[in-house]
């Protein structure tokens, strides 16, 4: 075979991969946590893409199948032997995150089969390829950040851990297809090559193994990215191996029973203004044929009856290129007829064929990742897209504030109030090599909402004096709102009634002092206690007093 060439999908995994690493490196933060949570989802969905193109190939293998069975018998049969064993492979790593789940959330290996654990954490999505399936909804796991429990069950006590499991499996998985591919180890074209020994270097720049390089220590969120990925590698191999069996085949061993007419669009939606796109084939036929076509536009079939009106656009080496101008919007249609003439005969034979696409105006979609306003002095993240059109192509600004791009997607900053309390994000973008004005969206504008001051998780009501010098601090707690964003208590007041005197004592900063600390030791049953004049700084940089906090010891 000739030298392995990456393709563009295995170029753009290759980028995604090195990024998830240099997040390895990094201390886990919330902003880290929602990358990986992006990268993962976008794994998932492109294991969809790759799995459809693999199941493409092997109809395909099975059609040639078909139609000549003795020349394709070995290689369909070896074709086969890979689906079975990448099938194997597949359910083990779909099995082993299920179990990081578990393991992460209850640590009890032996019985995480019967925690129904897909109910809680598996749910139907459907993916950018349009298939629905059960997928891992990795930002509701609430372990997600931890890792302590994951490497204990990756790594053992004594190299044991599921990780060297894991690597015998997937050197075997890749022997295997080498083997079908006649090739030696030394082979890289399929990817998978592990190797051996202290062959790595963590971030420390130490040598150390494959399993301890991609699981030692890794937080949950990693680890089941990092498994998404291999996946992304089995089924690229697969691709690889498949697809070296099905070109094995000669083409002369193909046996065509008839000339098939075949449309491959550009694009099936298409902006108004702009061109539909698409190229009339035939396909198995000589290439030296000039054939014309015939397109009827509006009809979903051929009738000879359209001929007389029809459209004639002449091609060349059995293809011709179909433009129609996109003037109307909504769904179009055409159909028609290749012409050819035959070799034996020299009569002109009629192949019918016929699409269809979309002409859509443009528009714009904006859409806020967490809620549907923006709050001063914190970052809110923002999803901005245009059917049809690349993210990179889409030049948006905002009226006020800041606008800019966050882990593949835009986030805004607005840092004081603005006029009206409302900001405007209009966008543009450049196609076929046209600057077109997407649209607009509007948004409210709204401050932080203040916090719930709590000590212990009481805002009132009776507490244990054990548990009240234990908790030893207010807390300002936001509730239900999305964000990750702390409030800091800069100082309150607190008060009691000892021997009839009313003793208050103001406090810096959120901690109960040592002062406040003997009063509450030596408080007595029934005394009540009192936390007031609380003061807390936002994120925004504005002074909030809270709620008072009135406890009676118990």
């Amino acid at each position: 075979m000739a030298g392995y060439k990456e393709t563009p999908r295995q170029k753009m995994i290759a980028m995604m991969y090195l990024v998830l690493t240099a997040l390895l490196a990094l201390n886990v933060s919330k902003d880290i946590l929602n990358a990986f949570i992006v990268v993962n989802e976008s794994m998932e969905s492109t294991n969809e893409g790759i799995i459809s193109e693999v199941s493409q190939i092997y109809r395909e293998f099975e059609v040639q199948y078909d139609q000549n069975k003795e020349k394709t018998e070995e290689y369909y049969n070896q074709a086969l032997q890979v689906r079975e064993e990448t099938k194997k492979i597949v359910d083990y790593l779909d099995y082993l995150k299920y179990m990081l789940v578990g393991v992460s959330e209850y640590n009890i290996p032996s019985k995480i089969d019967s925690l129904e654990l897909m109910s809680l954490y598996y749910k139907d999505s459907t993916l950018s390829t349009g298939v629905t399936k059960k997928v891992l909804m990795l930002k509701d796991v609430p372990t997600k950040d931890k890792y302590d429990n994951t490497t204990s069950y990756l790594m053992g006590m004594n190299n044991d851990g599921e990780a060297y499991t894991l690597k015998n499996k997937l050197q075997s998985y890749r022997k295997f297809l080498l083997n079908i591919m006649d090739q030696d180890d030394s082979y890289q074209g399929i990817g998978l090559f592990i190797k051996e020994g202290n062959a790595y270097r963590n971030a420390d720049k130490q040598a150390v193994s494959w399993e301890m390089y991609n699981f030692y220590h890794t937080i949950l969120a990693a680890d089941v990215t990092i498994v998404n990925k291999l996946i992304n590698e089995v089924k690229n191999a697969e691709l690889d191996a498949v697809n070296y069996l099905y070109s094995s085949i000669s083409a002369t061993d193909f046996k065509f029973a008839s000339v098939n007419a075949k449309v491959i669009t550009h694009s099936t939606y298409v902006f108004k203004g702009q061109e539909y796109s698409a190229q009339i084939l035939v396909a198995a036929y000589d290439d030296k044929a000039k054939p014309d076509i015939y397109v009827k536009y509006g009809v979903d079939e051929w009738k000879d009856s359209y001929l007389s009106t029809a459209k004639k656009v002449s091609g060349d080496a059995g293809v011709v290129e179909l433009t129609i101008p996109a003037n109307a919007e909504g769904p179009q249609k055409y159909a028609g007829i290749i012409q050819l003439r035959n070799p034996e005969t020299g009569e002109l034979e009629d192949h019918p064929f016929n699409g269809e696409y979309i002409v859509a105006p443009p528009s714009l979609t904006v859409a806020p990742l967490k809620m549907n306003v923006f709050y001063i002095g914190v970052e809110n993240p923002v999803a901005i897209s245009a059917p049809g059109i690349s993210l990179s192509k889409i030049k948006p600004v905002i009226t006020a504030g800041n606008l800019y791009t966050k882990d593949d997607n835009w986030a805004v900053m607005i840092k004081d109030q603005v006029a009206g309390n409302k900001v405007t994000i209009n966008a543009t973008a450049e196609v076929d090599g046209t600057v077109m004005n997407l649209g607009s969206a509007e948004f409210r504008v709204k401050r932080v909402p203040s916090p719930v001051a709590e000590i212990a998780g009481k805002i009132g009501g009776n507490i244990d004096k054990n548990t009240l010098l234990a908790a030893g601090a207010i807390i300002p707690s936001m509730k239900d709102f999305d964000f990750d964003l702390y409030f800091e208590v800069t100082s309150f007041t607190f008060a009691t009634i000892v021997n009839g005197d009313w003793i208050p004592k103001n406090v810096r900063g959120n901690l109960f002092t040592t002062e406040i600390t003997n009063i509450i030791r030596n408080s007595k049953r029934k005394q009540k206690i009192f936390f007031e004049n609380i003061q807390a700084k936002g994120p925004d940089g504005t002074i909030r007093t809270l709620n008072s906090i009135n406890l009676e010891i118990q």
